[in-house]
């Protein structure tokens, strides 16, 4: 789908007492994201499940001038534990005018080596996380009539087909979709909705993503995960891309350009395309070996 980009009042002029609601605010592009909304002069709510992370980026924001009306340690997976932070939050002051879900987990794998669990986590956080997010923290916002914004991270794994992602996928497919609807449904109460669609970006996700069935120290596969490493960029420049496309209120916000040029190549291109993700997955089955059984002791 393309991008498109309206009018909608209140971002084109920056977030300076702005409520946002950020979700992963503990590290990579939540904790970034924070920060720039910090020194944008937005006030603040933030939640994380690494309580010593969120701490830290809590003390960093207030460093940098900004107001931290609240935060909170919970599993957005808990719909329970993410309702009582809503409930508290509205019940002190008005509904948001950004809700950002940049919180996920990762785990590649071929689907004879991923486990339920596996799968099961991908869409508890990945998807049904959000969900609980915005379930909890959007109808205030059409209840107040004050217009908005909704920012779910998705990824790159959500526009195509990449090896070995499949329960990734399943997850981050199924938010972009989420978000094409929204973004329409939500049209009528002036609330924007963008989906960021991320590449490599050089967060503890990519350090320690789970691959099932596969030795992560082995050398080869750490080489091969280290030059994927050397592709990414920094969790600052995604914070800055996705407060670019919030302001401007652009369905897809991209990190890096190849993912656009990825994407455009999919859609005009199917063949080729099809014939070059075959290819790439001929090369994730021979760099990515599975662990080897190691021998009994007599």
């Amino acid at each position: 789908m393309a991008q498109q980009s309206g009018s909608k009042p209140g971002f084109s002029t920056g977030f300076a007492g702005k409520r946002c609601f950020l979700t992963g605010a503990a590290s990579g592009i939540g904790r970034a994201t924070a920060l720039r909304l910090a020194v944008e002069g937005a006030e603040l709510y933030l939640t994380d499940r690494n309580a010593a992370g969120l701490a830290a980026t809590v003390a960093d924001a207030r460093a940098l001038g900004a107001v931290v009306a609240a935060h909170r340690v919970l599993d957005i997976s808990d719909v329970d534990e993410v309702a009582a932070f809503a409930a508290d939050i509205h019940a002190s002051g008005p509904a948001m005018d950004v809700v950002m879900n940049i919180a996920g987990v990762s785990a590649w794998g071929t689907v004879d080596k991923l486990t339920h669990r596996d799968w099961k986590s991908m869409i508890d956080i990945n998807l049904m996380g959000p969900i609980h997010v915005i379930e909890n923290f959007v109808p205030p916002m059409i209840e107040a009539r004050r217009g908005g914004h909704l920012v779910n991270v998705s990824s790159a794994a959500g526009l195509v087909a990449l090896p070995w992602h499949a329960a990734y996928s399943a997850s981050k497919y199924g938010l972009r979709g989420l978000s094409e609807v929204l973004r329409f449904d939500l049209a009528r109460h002036r609330i924007g909705v963008s989906v960021v669609v991320p590449g490599a970006v050089q967060t503890p996700l990519v350090d320690t993503v789970h691959i099932a069935g596969v030795d992560r120290e082995d050398p080869q596969v750490r080489k091969w995960t280290g030059r994927f490493s050397g592709h990414a960029v920094s969790p600052e420049h995604a914070a800055e891309k996705i407060l670019r496309g919030v302001a401007k209120n652009r369905y897809l916000v991209y990190t890096s350009p190849d993912i656009r040029a990825l994407y455009l190549f999919k859609r005009t291109m199917w063949w080729p395309y099809s014939i070059a993700m075959k290819q790439v997955n001929l090369v994730f089955t021979r760099v990515l070996k599975p662990k080897k059984a190691k021998p009994q002791q007599r």
